[in-house]
């Protein structure tokens, strides 16, 4: 790389031996999805009406290759996620050096060959894992900590609520989790949504089945196919659950009970957020994002669609909300993220193009924002608070299948020896984040990213033409 492009793209030439090409180039969106017929690698896209279901086959698209120039990042610094022992395989790199890969780059990875990892949930130093095997797994400090297992329907979305965990099942249930008081690594089951007692009580009017593909007919308070996305709204209460019957469901935590159940969409419902003022988003394979707003009525609730922001032939995959910023992100099949801004009204605020893949996840997380893809990798956005406009500060790679799902908490300055520096006017200088990456390798890897580190601005102005996009 030339002199001029600064020290910290210097430093990535030293360290990964490598003849790149400019760091944009490898940025841009390629439509290239190929269908499969595994049902357990990805969201739903395809007719929710059919029987069977149609997904994305991540290992045949030649856009998927072994030869990605990432796989030799400097990032990629951990042992094969397949190793036997031990499970925790940390990072080769000083994570208290001064310099650039120090405070951006890879912790290490939790590997157990268990099944893939569909869902994840961080609450402090808890990290909740879901996966294939019907195992809730938990992490404290990049150790096993405690678990528990499901009878049935793999891990598909992971919701913690005080001492409380809901996991989301492919088998359509929502199953509810206590912590005990006596002993934090002891989890029981105290009950699934529906409630028995509300499923018993509903089952008794002819009025609440509805009647879906093949002349079935169901309960409307209980999704009959695989839950795809949970979200929370803690200051009422409430959780959203999406699935592939194509409807949204709205729980009261309190009582377990069913207040809504709205057939959203055409197709499955992919995701499920919440977290603008009384509006909830939904995606769906329909290729679809619709607003809804929500309206208390008594003691119960009622949402009413007031916008679709979005109509096109890809499937949505992902959906994420920036509360502080008050900004709506969607990733779809093609490999592209939308985003919406929200000050009097949604308006949209451009695309986001850096993978070559879907978009299976998405996370934000202060003025960052994380996007995971079929591509095995994960764009690490960050959100100039100015203008508005996305900048890709860095690819974290390491990965050697899709990444199915991102959590991220703060990281805790009491456990860096050198804190962070401040600004005359008290603003951090350094804000780092832990992230954790679910894949369908079987692993999590752990990396630590930094919002204001410079040497990654000065990295990113170098290929910023090809890393952001501000509709004006």
């Amino acid at each position: 790389m030339r002199e001029e492009q600064g020290r910290g793209a210097m430093m990535m030439e030293r360290r990964s031996g490598l003849n790149r090409k400019r760091f944009g180039a490898y940025l841009q969106s390629d439509p290239a999805i190929l269908a499969g017929d595994d049902d357990d690698l990805s969201p739903r896209h395809s007719n929710a009406s059919t029987a069977t279901s149609p997904v994305y086959n991540y290992e045949k698209s030649p856009a998927s290759g072994e030869a990605s120039p990432y796989l030799m990042s400097p990032w990629n610094q951990s042992a094969s996620p397949y190793s036997k022992s031990p499970w925790i395989v940390p990072s080769g790199i000083n994570l208290y050096d001064d310099g650039f890969f120090a405070r951006s780059g890879l912790v290490g990875s939790l590997v157990r060959e268990e099944g893939h990892v569909y869902s994840l949930a961080v609450a402090g130093d808890l990290l909740y894992t879901g996966s294939d095997s019907k195992n809730i797994r938990v992490w404290k400090n990049l150790e096993e900590y405690a678990g528990f297992k499901s009878n049935s329907g793999l891990v598909k979305a992971i919701i913690l609520y005080g001492d409380r965990i809901f996991t989301g099942h492919q088998d359509g249930k929502i199953r509810i989790w206590k912590v005990s008081s006596k002993n934090p690594k002891y989890h029981s089951r105290i009950g699934s949504l529906p409630t028995l007692k509300e499923f018993v009580k509903s089952s008794m009017n002819p009025k609440n089945y509805v009647k879906v593909r093949r002349n079935r007919n169901v309960l409307r308070i209980k999704h009959f196919d695989a839950i795809s996305s949970m979200s929370l709204n803690e200051e009422l209460g409430l959780l959203y659950s999406g699935s592939w019957d194509k409807t949204m469901k709205v729980w009261r935590i309190a009582d377990s009970k069913c207040l809504e159940s709205i057939a959203a969409h055409d197709d499955a419902v992919n995701a499920v957020a919440s977290g603008l003022e009384s509006l909830v988003f939904t995606g769906s394979a329909d290729g679809t994002v619709k607003v809804w707003r929500r309206e208390l009525q008594g003691k119960g609730t009622k949402h009413f669609l007031v916008q679709v922001l979005l109509k096109q032939e890809n499937a949505i995959t992902a959906l994420a909300v920036n509360k502080s910023s008050a900004v709506l992100y969607c990733g779809s099949s093609d490999g592209v993220v939308n985003y919406w801004e929200s000050e009097k009204h949604l308006s949209h605020g451009g695309v986001l193009h850096g993978h070559k893949l879907a978009v299976l996840c998405l996370a934000t997380a202060g003025n960052l924002v994380f996007s995971g893809s079929a591509d095995k990798n994960i764009c690490v956005w960050r959100r100039e608070e100015n203008s508005g406009s996305h900048t890709c500060l860095s690819v974290l790679t390491g990965h050697s299948g899709p990444v199915k799902c991102l959590a991220v908490k703060e990281d805790d300055e009491e456990e860096c020896p050198s804190p962070p520096k401040e600004e005359d006017n008290g603003k951090k200088l350094y804000r780092r984040w832990i992230v954790y990456s679910g894949s369908l390798d079987r692993s999590v890897k752990v990396w630590r990213v930094v919002e204001n580190a410079s040497e990654l601005l000065k990295l990113a102005d170098a290929d910023r033409p090809y890393l952001t996009y501000k509709k004006q």
